[in-house]
């Protein structure tokens, strides 16, 4: 976030640099002219505004821009003996743009100015006062920076004062006359304002003055107890290195039930007692308070869906051969192989869920699984998953994946147990599953410390099975006895994993394009290549340690050679309508179609996630499901997730989803939508029309 900001100062400073002439008003996007209140006696103070007029879908910034952006600066030209004061802005609005929120104003708006005519100004006489502005002016995709040289008079002496100066008056902030006070709270501030039990107030917003003290783009709480409003607020990803010693804002009322604006108040809080939460207010989308419950619910859930991963067509093969192997080693090391291969998958996913904890921090709208909408992440899985299939095919042997590696020494097998837990947790996460779904969107809302708590139970769910295996004798027994159908079983398990090149193969071309997938297909015949040199060496005597380290060097510099030349836009991403005439989701789609009364049903998908595609056959594309909804006149909405879709990402978010697949259901003029089952079926989306 201050990252933005910083660029977007850097980028102005440049510009000024240049010296550019000031901008004729009709090449700008926002006009600035300059007005005085009215004339004004020798040492009087009167009102000057800045008239700033934005083109349709442009805006500007309120003093603190919020994460991105540029207040406007006023630099004066004034007579010997006058003088200005501080800007005073209107109430501003919120805008969130790809996770970013902004503090702007999307439609003409004025600053005002105090001005002090000088004591020995003649009356009659006309002084002229002039001011280099210099603002920001952006749409939702595009920022530019512009300059005026402004230019007005005050004439000296009596008249009548301009009639819209009272509007624009009306626009600031009324100031409060008593202080708030404002303590911390585990995730942020909590702050008391002084407000009537009577006064209304619609839906508010607290617009703070300083940086680096709240998170802007995080729901604020709001809530009354008699004559006070509790405001709450998220603390800063990145905060101040002081704590502050007031909390200055703009506390904005929203609007009346008429839709008529509400204003706001500006007021200052200091460090005091704060009561408890009262009576809610404002949007439901406040963050829950976190309780132990909803931690518990949570790890549970995470647990639970770590453990339907270990059926999934990519991991199954990975996970039965080590069983194969250890039941081959005895118990030699069973426990060591256990342990270390929990250690593996645990890692894996603690390490997946912090980077996408600290992306979503650093302002960027990622979700779970966010690692496959990078085709470089996929042509490198594409090279791993060769690598496997080639292992199991017997052209080389791998340590950890050999059904052998059981009855090597302690050391060698549970390194391989371990590497052999950070490859099957990275490729068996890309999906949501049952419980997984909930309890990884529940992260997202959880303090860090305990997110990562769910993403290690995740990963202890997915590790589960093997690390049973590994403590209880009993259930290794059950294993069927180690005899010569095991190197046959080994190379049937070749045939899933290919399917598995063959579906990256495909989604490298969905993300990246045909040169892209061609690239990377033939990437991975080198790789083959190399891995039957590796094989042959090892048939020969000349031992796996010898070539694993270079062999896992040249798949690694190919694979970083390779990506960033292959890397092209590609049409990932593309809707089609399929026979339910679906349209691609975005927000006002959805709006309009639930203005005009219609059922809708919106469905988020994405090509590498195996559970969507299977729904996707299975319940949803579907003639009985298709004549259902074209009797009750549905909506179909399609969310193509496959590449990052920042949009897509932040409503995921709201319906708290970290991930695919999220099929959400609106009855015709029913309020909230329905959120559906995880796994679907012909019947149920049939019905579907008529049971809501």
């Amino acid at each position: 976030m201050s990252i933005l900001r910083n660029f977007a100062l850097l980028l102005t400073a440049f510009w000024l640099a240049l010296g550019a002439a000031p901008a004729m008003a009709e090449s700008q996007h926002i006009r600035a002219s300059l007005l005085a209140e009215r004339p004004a006696q020798p040492g009087e103070t009167i009102t000057l505004a800045v008239l700033m007029q934005p083109d349709k879908g442009w805006h500007g910034y309120w003093s603190n821009p919020g994460d991105a952006g540029l207040p406007i600066s006023l630099e004066w030209t004034l007579p010997s003996g006058a003088g200005t004061g501080a800007i005073e802005f209107p109430v501003p609005q919120t805008l969130l743009v790809q996770g970013l929120m902004n503090h702007v104003y999307e439609h003409d708006y004025a600053v005002l100015v105090p001005f002090t005519v000088p004591k020995d100004a003649q009356p009659g006489s006309i002084l002229p006062v002039a001011a280099q502005a210099n603002w920001l002016a952006c749409t939702e995709a595009i920022c530019v920076p512009e300059q005026a040289k402004l230019e007005g008079t005050v004439t000296v002496g009596t008249g009548s004062a301009d009639a819209r100066f009272e509007g624009w008056r009306a626009a600031l902030p009324a100031p409060l006359d008593r202080k708030g006070t404002f303590s911390a709270s585990p995730n942020g501030w909590r702050i008391a304002v002084p407000f009537p039990a009577s006064a209304a107030i619609g839906e508010p917003h607290f617009f703070i003055e300083s940086q680096g003290v709240a998170d802007y783009a995080k729901p604020q709480a709001f809530s009354r107890s008699g004559d006070t409003l509790i405001i709450e607020l998220a603390r800063a990803a990145f905060p101040a290195p002081e704590a502050p010693t007031t909390l200055a804002g703009v506390l904005s009322l929203g609007a009346g039930p008429k839709g008529e604006s509400l204003g706001g108040i500006a007021f200052i809080a200091t460090p005091g007692a704060v009561p408890p939460a009262g009576t809610p207010l404002g949007k439901a989308d406040a963050p829950a308070p976190f309780s132990a419950v909803t931690l518990a619910l949570a790890i549970l859930g995470a647990m639970v869906g770590g453990l339907i991963l270990n059926v999934m067509p990519c991991v199954f093969p990975i996970l039965s051969l080590k069983a194969m192997a250890l039941a081959r080693a005895g118990s030699h090391n069973a426990h060591v192989e256990g342990v270390a291969y929990t250690a593996g998958v645990m890692l894996a996913c603690m390490g997946l869920g912090a980077a996408m904890l600290a992306l979503r921090a650093a302002g960027t709208q990622v979700g779970w699984a966010f690692q496959l909408q990078d085709p470089g992440v996929v042509a490198l899985l594409l090279l791993l998953a060769v690598a496997i299939t080639a292992n199991f095919a017997g052209f080389y042997e791998l340590p950890g994946l050999s059904i052998e590696s059981g009855s090597g020494t302690a050391k060698g097998g549970w390194i391989g147990a371990f590497g052999t837990g950070l490859l099957a947790a990275f490729v068996a996460t890309p999906c949501t599953g049952p419980f997984m779904a909930a309890a990884v969107g529940a992260a997202l809302v959880l303090p860090a410390w305990a997110a990562m708590a769910v993403f290690a139970a995740l990963g202890f769910g997915l590790a589960l099975p093997f690390l049973l295996l590994g403590f209880v004798p009993a259930l290794r027994r059950l294993l069927p006895k180690p005899g010569a159908w095991m190197e046959r079983f080994r190379r049937a398990m070749a045939v899933p994993m290919g399917l598995t090149v063959l579906a990256l193969g495909w989604l490298a071309w969905r993300l990246g394009g045909p040169a892209y997938a061609a690239g990377a297909i033939a990437l991975a015949v080198l790789v083959v290549v190399l891995l039957i040199a590796i094989g042959r060496a090892q048939r020969r005597g000349l031992g796996t340690a010898r070539w694993a380290l270079p062999g896992g060097i040249a798949l690694a510099a190919l694979a970083l050679a390779a990506t960033p030349r292959l890397a092209t836009a590609g049409p990932g991403g593309a809707i089609e309508a399929g026979l339910l005439d679906a349209k691609p989701f975005s927000e006002a789609a959805l709006a309009e179609a639930r203005k005009a009364g219609k059922p809708v049903f919106a469905y988020f998908t994405a090509d590498w996630c195996l559970s969507c595609k299977v729904n996707e056959n299975v319940a949803i594309e579907r003639e009985s499901t298709r004549d259902a909804f074209r009797k009750a006149g549905v909506v179909v909405l399609v969310g193509d997730w496959t590449r990052r879709d920042p949009k897509i990402t932040s409503f995921l978010s709201q319906q708290g989803a970290a991930g695919v697949p999220l099929y959400l259901w609106y009855p015709a003029g029913a309020a909230a939508p329905q959120k559906l089952p995880q796994v679907l079926s012909a019947d149920y989306m049939a019905g579907l029309p008529k049971a809501s």
